[in-house]
């Protein structure tokens, strides 16, 4: 069935279960594949709020067995994805789910005692580990917990709770001015031994604009977050400066003919005009309103330069006013009448100079005279 297989209905687990235990497996996990690959048509689509946690290394576990109850206590799923059970030594519990994990135990602990009862719940969740990739300001993989701290805001901001998407996104630092909102694309594993995953299509455009919250589920450990890149100019791209997944301030440098050159903090996505304006606007006759360049290193470490005119007039807009991205670089140019003056300044400088020692030596030699 290749590497994406829905969650399979309970009656089929626990046939799968029975047989894995008729044939003596240590760890249902392939068996439950086997049936999962007979029965992949049949299973249904799994929501991705309703999916079950999968069990891994550094969680820790709490076992009651209460026909015996000297034998309850903790247990910690080491890094080999085994727990060591009294009685019964070690048992491989990484990929299951925790009702996998229970029957699993049952069954082992059957072979020690008359009908025992048991109890496994996990006290301690391992923290998660998310990779975050595409047109995010920072990918990378990222642990998160229950208490973690914002990278998008102009002040960091905690967030607790269990994370979600969103979370992940803020702490890579927010999106970029390319993301594509509409086909974020979030991997999960599935249960088992052998690796296999699912693939969901999130719309986090519906989330920020109409308030959807079912396209931000809560992550699990192993989840892959994928934001691509848009292949056209995102029409959205000045409300999304305003919500939480874009970094909320960027540095612009500004040079050339403008009252206040330099480097400039400014709001996520501001416009290319409101940029000029920052930086106190044209200097009076010197900036040329026609040729203001707009110079944006790439990821690849290239550089695009484009050239736009100044319109107060103009809205915000990829082609004539494009929103800004963070180490941007706007050069105003000069305007001819600029040029024509500093070139009249080159010259007349050096001969003004001249003239100046010539009339001091005629003075000097007027007051020997």
């Amino acid at each position: 069935m290749g590497h994406f297989r829905q969650f399979l209905p309970r009656p089929v687990r626990r046939i799968a279960l029975a047989l894995a235990l008729a044939m003596g497996l240590s760890h249902p996990a392939s068996v439950l594949a086997q049936a999962a690959d007979r029965l992949e048509q049949a299973a249904p689509q799994a929501n991705l709020q309703d999916d079950a946690y999968i069990l891994g290394p550094g969680d820790g576990l709490e076992l009651k067995l209460f026909d015996v109850p000297d034998l309850s206590g903790p247990l910690d799923v080491l890094n080999d994805g085994t727990v060591s059970l009294p009685l019964v030594g070690s048992a491989r519990v990484v990929g299951l789910t925790l009702s996998q994990a229970h029957q699993w135990l049952l069954t082992l602990y059957r072979a020690q005692l008359q009908r025992p009862e048991l109890q496994l719940q996990v006290v301690r969740p391992r923290p998660l580990r998310i990779a975050v990739v595409g047109e995010v300001e920072r990918p990378g993989v990222y642990t998160l917990t229950t208490n973690e701290t914002s990278q998008t805001e102009g002040a960091p901001a905690a967030i607790s709770g269990l994370p979600t998407v969103v979370d992940a996104i803020q702490k890579a630092g927010g999106i970029t001015l390319h993301a594509d909102l509409r086909q974020v694309a979030l991997q999960r594993r599935l249960p088992g031994e052998t690796p296999s995953f699912k693939r969901a299509s999130l719309n986090l455009m519906d989330l920020v604009m109409a308030g959807d919250l079912l396209q931000n589920p809560l992550l699990f450990d192993g989840d892959t977050i994928r934001v691509p890149k848009a292949q056209e100019p995102v029409p959205e791209s000045i409300e999304l400066a305003a919500t939480n997944l874009s970094p909320q301030q960027i540095n612009v440098n500004v040079i050339g003919e403008v009252k206040s050159p330099g480097r400039i903090p400014l709001p996520a996505n501001t416009p290319l005009v409101q940029a000029v304006l920052a930086a106190g606007g044209l200097e009076t006759w010197r900036g040329k309103k026609s040729d203001i360049q707009l110079v944006r290193l790439n990821r690849n470490g290239t550089a695009t330069r484009e050239r736009f005119n100044l319109d107060l007039s103009q809205g915000a807009s990829n082609p004539k006013n494009p929103p800004l991205r963070d180490n941007d670089t706007v050069i105003v140019s000069r305007s001819s009448l600029a040029v024509l003056s500093d070139a009249i300044g080159a010259v007349s400088t050096p001969v003004s100079g001249l003239v100046n020692v010539w009339s001091l030596f005629r003075l000097i030699s007027d007051t020997n005279n």
